[in-house]
């Protein structure tokens, strides 16, 4: 069989309706990423081909094997889902596409788009067929960026991205209108913040093994000039490398830091928070810090404070800038993800990986929908639950200092945690779509 292949920008509107007038094909093998040299057989378009045919699917993709100095290894990715409605979703390289349904599709998005053109498509295409992975190496292509995952991941928010971010907004807010998961602004439960907390607010630190950095995390924290009463909560996930004897010293002479030891082991970040949030000492509004980040000054706890009562929200969260260790800002530099807005920032939230930082919750309603037991997620799993019903207090002035190093967890993860990661939070989106569609549904 002939492999009918079309290599082309696909980011504009007028692209890809070029592309989809020029063809009569019933499927048409695109070239998603023309950074990447890819090689395929015809053996292995027809059995794209084929499974298309079988499935009646809109969109087929597939493993494939990478060229690397130590030789090809196998590159496999992740089942598409209903959640999976970020932009950046990796196909890899080559996709399928039944002809019929792209010409159809093209005829349907803005004229305007010049970078969300193959993302609104493809979106389009979901909803007109399944999209089928092929769990098969068909192919090979060679790696171009060889950037470790730490510094790839926060791309998509540098402020040269505005644009982009605009345009694949508007994508992903029809996508959720057409799907009945669409939330119109400013319809939300009023947050009740509660009663019979003994301090304002609590800094929350959840740590394991973390001797190098906990210190000045701890003393980011109790240096914070407010004017009400706050206290620091160290979560100390039964730290082996010293960690604990240094949290001892600072507890010994600081009457407001409180250490505390869950009694379960082997709990993930999100168990730790728990522990935190329903611990007595813990204060209307928790607020958080890694242990490995600092606050950018003394003065950060006051604003996200005052941000909750300026208006009532049931979170709020603020922009970091990237360091590292000596905080020398890092590029990007201020992350503020301007991409929010009061209007559509919890539709557009389901298309984006993260929320921003620091993170700050009412303890009242965080403790009714507590954070699952993982360390990667569990943060944005609440988030989008509490957007779902809440207000969400935005601060887009630096307050935190995020500082990069070899010794963050997210420095340089393999391809399988990337894909174990993207998976987890694509079925977070699924969960959550489903919940606003059943929620708009029974109004």
């Amino acid at each position: 069989m002939e492999t009918p292949r079309i290599t082309a920008g696909l980011c504009s509107t007028a692209a890809i309706r070029n592309i989809a007038a020029e063809s009569t094909e019933p499927y048409l093998l695109l070239d998603i990423d023309s950074r990447r040299d890819t090689d395929i057989s015809p053996e292995a378009f027809a059995r794209m081909a084929a499974v298309m045919e079988q499935t009646g699917a809109s969109i087929v993709y597939a493993d494939h094997l990478t060229d690397t100095p130590g030789g090809p290894i196998h590159t496999p990715y992740i089942d598409y889902r209903m959640g999976s409605v970020r932009d950046d979703f990796d196909f890899g390289p080559l996709v399928l596409v039944n002809g019929r349904m792209l010409r159809q599709a093209v005829t349907q998005i803005p004229e305007s788009y010049l970078y969300a053109g193959w993302y609104d498509v493809r979106l389009r295409l979901s909803r007109m067929g399944s999209v089928v992975r092929i769990p098969e190496t068909l192919y090979t292509t060679t790696l171009t960026d060889t950037r470790k995952s730490g510094e790839r991941q926060f791309d998509y928010v540098s402020p040269s991205c505005a644009d982009v971010q605009t345009e694949m907004e508007m994508a992903c807010t029809d996508h959720l209108k057409a799907i009945g998961a669409y939330l119109e602004p400013y319809v939300y439960e009023s947050p009740d913040y509660g009663d019979g907390f003994k301090v304002e607010a609590s800094v929350i630190i959840p740590v394991r093994n973390r001797a190098h950095t906990i210190a000045d995390a701890v003393n980011s924290a109790l240096s914070q000039q407010c004017d009400l009463p706050f206290n620091v909560i160290v979560v100390d996930n039964h730290s082996t490398d010293g960690t604990s004897e240094i949290l001892a010293s600072l507890a010994a002479i600081h009457p407001a830091l409180t250490i505390h030891t869950p009694v379960r082991t082997g709990l993930g970040i999100g168990g730790c928070w728990n522990e935190a949030l329903n611990h007595p000492a813990c204060g209307r509004f928790a607020v958080q810090l890694d242990s490995d980040d600092l606050y950018s000054s003394g003065h950060t706890l006051s604003a996200i404070i005052s941000r909750f009562r300026q208006s009532p929200c049931a979170m709020v969260i603020g922009s970091y800038t990237l360091t590292d260790l000596s905080l020398n800002t890092l590029p990007p530099g201020v992350i503020r993800h301007s991409e929010w807005t009061d209007t559509n920032g919890r539709n557009n939230a389901l298309r984006i990986n993260g929320f921003g930082a620091p993170r700050a919750y009412a303890t009242a309603i965080a403790r009714r929908m507590p954070m699952p037991d993982v360390s990667y997620g569990e943060d944005y799993a609440m988030c989008l639950q509490m957007s779902r019903l809440y207000p969400v207090g935005r601060i887009f002035d630096s307050l935190y200092l995020c500082r990069r190093w070899d010794g963050n967890s997210d420095s340089d993860l393999s391809h399988s945690r990337i894909n174990a990661n993207n998976a987890y939070k694509d079925t977070l989106r699924t969960w959550e779509i489903k919940c606003r569609k059943q929620m708009l549904l029974n109004k």
